[in-house]
């Protein structure tokens, strides 16, 4: 066990600072992080390891744990992280080999791991202690069997790279493989990280035992020990493809440039692209993960009405341990006008543990609509608009992408339009490109073909004038204050309709700086009653923190399994719970805000962030959020799920434009987080640093207005993500900045300030309002009805922990 992360920390924590953490929290993640690691190889059941194996460990990760990825998504302070070497020993299930471990642990303290002395340039792994052969075997003279840790890290500012140390193993790592299983007659690797890597190398050596433990946070090492050992069940399943190489990935070549990123394998996206083009470059499929047990899976009918498929299969334990199964149900759509993927997840669902021999019968509802494909191009007749093209919905249901078998179908006989829509976040006619579609070679089977991609018809500047909000008029006498509105005794419109154009700015603005005065010491920054003015008329502040690994505060806090652990998970349920209680840890260190879950497709191996997302799947994201939200916002707080949209990159990520269908758009990158905002309402949105289709996500008035809020029916406040690139509004020459964010529909400027080191707001707000033709005063109140709207119905409690107040100009 250490004492804290192996890596900067923005924030740091006073050594006599309190480092009691809830015991139910604890032990609900050291759950989830057991239950988040999957097992991809178990040959002749080496795995778990009997009481008393004598084991040997090799890697230096045993002891330098890797508990979470970089940047702010997990720069918490924890109270302690674990590591496999100790939580071993702890358990006290199996034999250590104290001499080999006593070797460990004394090069590691004299080659401590760096944790990287400046942001975005952290290590992306540690240096692996050299051992001779001789070593090796007399090791191998002592123990039963061999433990080989691999570690990985990647996060914020910090992209994967195609290089040993990274993506690849180094040439040390190579040769301890080469080593162990030359002298084992049994091994065991394990992988600790929060992104996919590159695993062809499992084929090249006689691996017995292949398991991923993803980043799960301070109780990370005890929950892998937990698995080796058997007190728990591997239950994790994979939410992303692993492919035979990096160049197999249909992103590969379309990832990282500085300017452009052109999304051409649209709709394609990880297992879609590989089960219908190319299933023999997969090495491990999407869903794919081994207990300790064995189940079959059997479909046992399709039914179906007018707005609801009913999928049923028969589930049971053949194995002679209990164990739980994660049940996917996969569709086959027609292919008309319409590319379509061969399969795409519809469904999941765990049956609970199961006693040898028992069976239990699984019923899997799956909405018509959710299984409509938006139409960018009229291809149907029926241009930007959900659709059911005729023909057979085919539904498989089993294990995993690649084992699932044909549960029936049900046949539409005519085209259905779901939902009519209208064109929005279109591709700029100027920056055309060819997507990916399906075509079929003279034998019926499916090809790689291009087609253009349909563009932008339509006048966004005609759109925005055409749904300019109305002002309020103030009421007839006293002006209210917001303890009124509080109270019941006026009314919110009434409040915001007597507040100066000055008032009405400083809504839209947060605190200027990080570590707000007005919160806990290490806070993000503050919003809400951000003036003494907006104060004194009884405009609370509310205080964001960091996340979504834990919260970050210049205090202990627990560290949480990461983004891609839990949703590995697939127990939506469970992972709300842990964030229930996680919202109870909020309370008590005072965060109003927690800026994540992290809801961002993992189109592409080598984002550094991916450890931060679920899936490259978005059911398994949208519905995995939308758990996280509900748990943390059932304890009268707020969620911002982040980064809306498409924050695929780290690299140049407040440059790069981000250029994809309307299609892939609406069907990949926002179905996430459509589907979290429909099932848990969260209370604020953050916007993403880069462009999509030549706009800035943070001027996205088509992303914000049109498609959030339009479309989606979401009522909460929109934020950007800490600073924005400033900009003249290219339709209305009168709005720059934070005038040109606020048309756009984005309520606040985070943390408030114009960048990281020139700490003063900009003005874009007045400037723009008092411009002829410029910003309207509807517009600002209608921001402010966003952010006084949170305020009036969350009430947020931790500016009572706050330290003073910025000194105003």
């Amino acid at each position: 066990m250490t004492d804290g992360l192996l890596s900067q920390s923005f924030t740091s924590a006073a050594a006599d600072t309190d480092r009691s953490v809830d015991p139910d929290l604890v032990a609900r993640a050291r759950a989830l992080a057991a239950k988040g690691t999957v097992l991809l190889r178990n040959e002749n059941d080496v795995l778990p390891f009997t009481a008393g194996t004598r084991l040997a460990l090799f890697g230096r990760i045993q002891k330098d744990w890797i508990a979470v990825g970089y940047g702010s998504g997990g720069d918490v302070n924890p109270p302690y992280v674990t590591n496999l070497l100790d939580s071993l020993r702890e358990s006290g299930r199996v034999e250590v080999d104290p001499q080999l471990a006593e070797q460990y642990e004394a090069w590691c303290e004299q080659n401590p791991a760096d944790p990287g002395e400046h942001w975005g340039a952290w290590p992306r792994h540690y240096p692996e202690m050299p051992l001779d052969d001789d070593a090796v075997r007399e090791a191998a003279g002592r123990n039963e069997a061999a433990v080989v840790v691999i570690g990985r890290a990647a996060g914020e500012d910090r992209d994967a790279e195609l290089a040993g140390g990274s993506y690849y193993l180094t040439d040390a790592e190579h040769a301890l493989l080469s080593q162990v299983t030359g002298a084992f007659d049994r091994t065991v690797v394990i992988v600790d990280g929060g992104n996919v890597i590159d695993l062809t190398w499992t084929e090249n050596y006689p691996l017995d035992g292949v398991m991923i433990a993803w980043a799960g946070g301070m109780e990370g090492g005890r929950a892998t020990a937990d698995v080796l050992t058997g007190a728990v069940e591997p239950g994790g399943r994979l939410t992303a493809t692993f492919a035979r190489r990096y160049q197999d990935y249909p992103s590969a070549g379309h990832f990282g440039d500085a300017d452009v990123t052109a999304y051409v394998e649209d709709v394609f996206v990880g297992y879609r692209y590989f089960e219908t083009f190319a299933p023999e470059k997969v090495l491990f499929p999407f869903g794919s993960g081994l207990g300790y047990t064995r189940f079959d899976i059997e479909p046992t009918g399709v039914h179906a009405d007018e707005g609801t498929i009913l999928v049923r299969a028969r589930v049971t334990n053949t194995g002679d341990r209990p164990g739980d199964e994660v049940v996917q149900v996969y569709v086959h759509k027609p292919s008309g006008e319409l590319s379509q993927p061969l399969r795409a997840l519809a469904a999941f669902g765990r049956t609970g543990e199961l006693a040898p021999g028992e069976s239990r019968e699984m019923e899997l509802p799956i909405a018509w609509a959710d299984l409509a494909s938006y139409d960018d191009s009229g291809a149907t007749g029926h241009r930007s608009a959900y659709v059911l093209e005729a023909g057979s919905y085919r539904f498989h249901v089993g294990h995993d992408v690649r084992s699932a078998h044909d549960a029936g179908g049900v046949d539409i006989t005519e085209l259905r339009v779901v939902q009519q829509l209208e064109e929005a976040a279109a591709v700029d006619p100027a920056h055309g490109f060819e997507r990916i579609v399906l075509e079929y070679d003279d034998n019926g089977d499916p090809r790689i073909g291009y087609a253009p991609v349909p563009t932008r018809t339509t006048s966004l500047k005609q759109r925005i004038l055409d749904r300019l909000p109305g002002a309020v008029d103030p009421p007839v006498g006293d002006a209210p204050t917001f303890e009124e509105v509080l109270e019941g005794t006026a009314g919110l419109d009434d409040f915001i309709a007597t507040l100066t154009p000055r008032e009405l700015a400083d809504l839209t603005y947060g605190d200027v700086t990080m570590d707000s005065p007005l919160g806990a010491a290490g806070n993000a920054g503050a919003l809400g009653g951000v003036s003494r003015a907006l104060r004194d008329r009884g405009v609370i502040p509310a205080i964001t923190t960091d996340g979504p690994s834990g919260i970050r505060l210049s205090t202990y806090a627990s560290l949480l399994p990461c983004g891609t652990a839990l949703a590995s998970t697939w127990d939506p349920q469970a992972v709300q719970e842990l964030c229930a209680q996680h919202g109870q840890e909020m309370s008590r260190k005072g965060s109003d805000i927690l800026l994540g879950p992290g809801m961002n497709i993992q189109r592409d191996p080598l984002c550094g962030r991916n450890f931060e997302y679920f899936s490259e799947d978005p059911l398994v994201s949208g519905l995995t959020g939308a758990a996280q939200v509900n748990g943390i916002q059932s304890q009268g707080l707020a969620a911002c799920p982040k980064h809306f949209a498409c924050n695929n990159q780290e690299f140049k990520r407040s440059q790069v434009d981000v250029r994809v269908s309307e299609r892939a758009l609406r069907e990949i990158y926002l179905r996430g987080f459509e589907l979290m905002v429909r099932e848990s309402s969260p209370w604020a949105i953050m916007t993403s640093y880069n462009k999509i289709n030549g706009v800035w996500g943070h001027y996205h008035y088509d992303l914000i207005t049109s498609i959030l809020r339009g479309e989606w029916g979401f009522t909460g406040l929109v934020m950007t993500d800490w600073w924005m690139r400033m900009a003249q509004d290219p339709d209305f020459p009168a709005l720059h900045d934070s005038g040109y964010r606020m048309r756009a529909g984005v309520d606040v400027l985070m943390p408030g300030s114009i960048h990281s080191q020139q700490p003063v707001r900009d003005e874009g707000v007045l400037e723009s309002h008092r411009a002829q033709d410029g910003l309207t005063l509807g517009e600002m109140q209608e921001a402010a009805r966003h952010v006084l709207g949170y305020l009036a119905a969350v009430r947020p409690q931790g500016h009572r922990m706050g330290r003073g107040e910025r000194e105003e100009d």
